[in-house]
């Protein structure tokens, strides 16, 4: 891992010095390019620097215990002891920088949220999910767009299909995929007795046209009339649009734009992340195979959370984390547990990492 540290930091010093050249300084695009460079590895620089400077104090305090002075010994001691548990802190922020990096952290999100068992209770439910969402994406100043709902008439939603336009998008809502749990006593209940209804939710990267090319001679597009809500232009044109990817049998509709290109270009853009989420699945499984660290599949049938409202609780199933404050995470103030399931899944990284021992050639 150090030989690998020493190479980051010498690349770090050459970038340094440059960006000092005039000829990179004219060229604003490579200027950009060597500015993002340096950025990213001045982060773990930064890091193994201290690690660098705190191994040196351990040595100075290794020699201290040598002195035949009683009283300076117990202080070398005292500050092997700090320096050895700051030591081993850098070391394993060092690992957690040097962690292979997901490529799709960076991405805008599609979020797809289904009403499951439960009839309108659960749609009542994927609409407070979305709410949740929603109210946590404003509050980060992300951008949400609305490619395909289904709304039921009580107010709730069958389906809502969304996408979510902001930095590290996909980082923060990629362990929402699974099955969602609610357990509340429905408004129409006049016995007050309590239903586990439930909600799945499937998150999904963007794909951009680079990631996943999609030949037109493979798609059968169909466009009708619009049905349901939605003002007078429904069922007066066709403007919905459904789409089949042939090859793979996908099929995505599109009708909430009174424009039918703009239903496609929306289905189409739904398609491609669809596309891309098998194509990563599929590479998954493989490596998998190839080597068994896997953790956390994001498998759309485990159930990942329970929401309790009669004890105002939210209970995340994969890290034992109970929080009594349905309320306010139903808000949208959901960064705990964000920042707790980061960190779960980034420790089991770790493991993988310390566990794995290449096979000897």
């Amino acid at each position: 891992m150090f030989d690998r540290l020493k190479g980051v930091e010498d690349r770090f010093v050459e970038i340094e010095r440059m960006l000092s050249q005039p000829d990179i300084l004219q060229n604003q695009e490579k200027y950009q390019k060597f500015a993002r460079e340096h950025a990213e590895l001045s982060k773990i620089v930064n890091v193994f620097r201290k690690y660098k400077a705190v191994d040196a104090q351990r040595k100075d305090a290794k020699e201290l215990l040598k002195d035949s002075d009683p009283e300076m010994k117990e202080l070398a001691r005292e500050e092997l002891i700090e320096l050895t548990d700051k030591k081993e802190s850098l070391a394993q922020a060092i690992k957690l920088l040097l962690l292979p990096k997901d490529p799709n952290d960076d991405k805008n999100v599609l979020i797809e949220i289904r009403a499951g068992t439960g009839g309108d209770e659960a749609a009542l439910f994927a609409a407070d999910l979305f709410r949740m969402y929603s109210r946590y994406s404003e509050n980060q100043g992300w951008k949400i767009e609305i490619m395909s709902e289904n709304v039921t008439g009580v107010g709730g939603f069958k389906e809502i299909i969304a996408m979510i336009h902001g930095q590290k998008a996909y980082s923060v809502f990629k362990y929402e995929s699974g099955t969602h749990r609610v357990q509340r006593v429905p408004t129409t209940e006049s016995q007050g007795r309590i239903h586990t209804s439930a909600v799945t939710v499937a998150v999904l990267p963007e794909a951009e046209e680079v990631d996943i090319h999609i030949d037109p001679g493979e798609l059968k597009v169909d466009v009708y009339r619009s049905t349901g809500p939605g003002g007078q232009s429904v069922n007066t044109t066709d403007s919905a649009v459904r789409i089949t990817h042939i090859p793979t049998g996908l099929i995505v509709t599109c009708q909430d734009e009174k424009s039918q290109h703009k239903n496609k270009a929306k289905a189409l853009k739904v398609l491609r992340a669809r596309l891309l989420d098998r194509k990563t699945r599929e590479q998954q499984a493989k490596r998998s195979e190839d080597r068994k660290n896997q953790v956390g599949s994001g498998d759309r049938s485990e159930r990942i959370r329970t929401y309790n409202f009669p004890q105002g609780r939210v209970t995340d199933h994969r890290i034992g984390l109970t929080l009594y404050k349905l309320e306010s995470i139903l808000t949208g103030e959901i960064q705990e547990l964000v920042d707790q399931l980061t960190t779960f899944y980034q420790a089991q990284a770790l493991q993988d990492v310390d566990n794995y021992r290449p096979m000897d050639h």
